[in-house]
């Protein structure tokens, strides 16, 4: 009885610790939203317009309802569009 005992408790033991050290499966994740273009060296690749979007400047100020900048507000207007 004995022996069966330590048998049953190593068979315990060691169907525990080989189920601990495993990990849980990652979700996979959607990389095509947020896919970039990198160079070699990390730096984004301008030739493509998903890159060249990610580097315009939000507008500071209010937005029309197509998304454009509002240009009747000052916030919006740059030295070139302003009247002289």
């Amino acid at each position: 009885m004995k022996k069966l005992l330590i048998a049953a408790c190593l068979f315990l033991g060691l169907a525990l610790t080989t189920t601990a050290q495993t990990t849980p499966a990652k979700a996979k994740t959607d990389t095509t939203k947020t896919a970039t273009h990198l160079k070699a060296d990390g730096t984004p690749d301008m030739r493509y317009k998903a890159n060249k979007d990610a580097a315009k400047p939000a507008p500071a100020g209010p937005l029309k309802k197509d998304g454009t900048p509002d240009m009747r507000y000052k916030a919006n207007k740059t030295d070139s569009t302003k009247k002289k």
